[in-house]
């Protein structure tokens, strides 16, 4: 279990400020936490090949690529034409 004293220099170090009621409650969950990780240090994972995810699912990705415009987009908005762009209202 995770003593009051390395509580408090887990929150220093995180920049927390905790009262003494939350020191003991994160003593018990961080002591459970801690428990567990020694319970995984004990899996023999001897041969087991690491993996990013299970699914078998990748990333949709598609290459970019620049399509002329079909139609003359100023033409709509003639009143908010500055040369060959389009002015919109300044963002504040």
């Amino acid at each position: 279990m995770l003593t009051k004293e390395e509580i408090i220099k887990i929150a220093h170090l995180s920049r927390l400020q905790l009262t003494e009621e939350e020191i003991t409650k994160h003593q018990n969950e961080l002591s459970g936490v801690f428990d567990f990780f020694e319970m995984l240090e004990e899996v023999d994972t001897d041969g087991v090949e690491p993996t990013s995810q299970v699914t078998g699912l990748e990333d949709a990705l598609r290459k970019d690529v620049v399509l002329k415009y079909k139609g003359d987009l100023l033409e709509c908005s003639p009143q908010n034409k500055i040369g060959t762009q389009i002015s919109v209202p300044n963002v504040f």
